[in-house]
């Protein structure tokens, strides 16, 4: 009898039909907040032909700097050049993607505060952060796979434009603290 329930038990669902689910943008966000206080290196896996933006043998670091609540600040490293800050913020019903980008003496960038938010549901593990004008969606995707990876980059429609890819399986030194890191952008949403 104690075996019979036993595995009555065992076979049990680890959460019950009125339990409810978590939104794909909740899980989401707590797989980018698990990444804090860490860093990862990285590489420009795709640009679109001609573009100079990033050097495709730069050495990238993201380092996950700051998480908070409502706001993630990850600044992206390239070479040398400490000027891009990635800054998440979740609202109640979307999240919002934002670029801080500085000059070396931690001024703001002219460029600085453009980005978007997400417009639908997304997944667990990735999220479109887009604009949609005469039909066309484009923006930014960032996916996070747990212990993998975590994925950058603009897209146009489905298909990525720029594309940069973390491996998280082997986390790096942090590297020095970002250009501006002292002070929060004028700019806010």
């Amino acid at each position: 009898m104690l075996s019979l329930l036993l595995a009555a038990t065992l076979s049990l669902p680890f959460e019950s039909d009125t339990t409810p689910s978590r939104a794909p943008r909740d899980v989401f966000w707590a797989r980018l907040q698990a990444l804090c206080e860490s860093a990862a290196a990285g590489r420009l896996v795709q640009a679109p032909p001609g573009d100079t933006q990033i050097d495709p043998s730069a050495r990238l670091v993201v380092h996950f700097w700051e998480c908070g609540d409502t706001e993630l600040r990850f600044p992206l490293h390239v070479a040398e050049n400490r000027s891009r800050t990635w800054v998440f913020i979740r609202h109640d019903d979307t999240l919002e993607l934002r670029h801080d980008h500085r000059h070396e003496d931690g001024s703001e960038d002219r460029t600085t505060w453009y980005g978007a938010t997400t417009l639908d549901a997304g997944s667990d593990s990735s999220q479109a952060f887009v604009t949609e004008r005469n039909g066309v969606r484009s923006g930014w995707r960032v996916e996070v796979v747990p212990g993998v990876r975590f994925t950058y980059g603009t897209i146009r429609g489905d298909a990525w434009r720029h594309h940069l890819e973390f491996d998280l399986r082997a986390p790096v030194p942090t590297p020095p603290l970002h250009w501006g890191h002292a002070v929060r952008p004028s700019q806010r949403p």
